[in-house]
């Protein structure tokens, strides 16, 4: 990941939110283009470049009918099959490597005033992003291009930990998840405050593959609160790591993409982005 990334992306979502405002429209190649200020042929090759697609196939990964699609095909399969499918060849599920250990009442008591917390600063293909790592596991990621505001976001949620600006092992563990050969991922452990019903819907987030889509009422369903459906949306709305726990890949029922807690344009860019890996590693 280096600047250069960073810099296609900010660019890739100016043109996202530009289609999606004029759907419409549907502008061609050459309107966006002028919207990001490129000429026609360096866009393609830029969102290319970073998408992996073209923009045109990559509007079909995020269209409302794909979703439906998706939704319609993969719900009645999509939990049961997750974990046999995950290891096999190319449709390895990298989300079967990350592992969930709940906090202890002792580890956060009074604002986290036992915790030793690590944190840096990283780029990734969808903007910079704060992760932050206790000896256990991965505490906290969050997508914000300002480093202030991130890092006090960051405190608010343990008031009272101490807190190292220091790279460790399970931060860069969990970084390679935006690498492209996920054959070499190794397990990412995460170590999170939570409700124990916060925890399930966490655990059930990581079941739902990479490439495919779920919804808040079939995650109440896997969880076995089938009338649970607006405490599931809160529950994944104050999802502590982002990326890892695919809380991106949960839309609503009618195929629109729904609310994320890191902008819906981002939310778009993410789901479009796995789509289309996934197609490459099937080819």
């Amino acid at each position: 990941m280096n600047e250069q990334q960073h810099i296609n992306y900010n660019r890739v979502a100016e043109a996202i939110e530009y289609i999606k405002n004029n759907f419409k429209e549907q502008p061609n190649l050459d309107e966006v283009a002028e919207q990001v200020h490129l000429s026609p042929f360096h866009f393609q090759r830029l969102f290319s470049e970073w998408a992996g697609t073209t923009p045109k196939k990559f509007l079909q990964y995020t269209s409302i009918e794909h979703a439906k699609k998706l939704l319609t095909d993969n719900q009645a399969t999509l939990f049961d099959t997750a974990f046999e499918t995950g290891l096999s060849g190319t449709g390895r599920l990298h989300d079967l490597f990350i592992n969930i250990e709940g906090m202890t009442p002792a580890e956060y008591k009074n604002g986290g005033n036992n915790l030793s917390i690590n944190y840096s600063f990283a780029i990734s293909p969808f903007g910079n992003l704060i992760v932050a790592s206790t000896p256990k596991g991965v505490c906290y990621m969050a997508f914000n291009d300002d480093e202030a505001i991130a890092l006090n976001d960051l405190k608010a949620k343990f008031p009272n930990a101490t807190f190292q600006r220091k790279v460790d092992l399970i931060q860069q563990n969990s970084l390679f998840i935006f690498q492209n050969d996920w054959n070499k991922l190794p397990e990412v452990k995460l170590h999170l405050k939570g409700t124990d019903f916060q925890l399930k819907v966490w655990e059930t987030l990581l079941k739902i593959p990479i490439g495919n889509l779920s919804t808040y009422g079939n995650i109440a369903e896997q969880i076995g609160k089938p009338n649970a459906s607006r405490a599931v949306g809160t529950a994944i709305g104050s999802n502590p790591v982002a990326f890892l726990i695919p809380c991106h890949r949960v839309i609503q029922s009618s195929g629109n993409i729904g609310g994320y807690m890191w902008g819906n344009t981002r939310k778009t860019a993410i789901i479009g982005w796995e789509s289309a890996k996934i197609d490459i590693l099937e080819m």
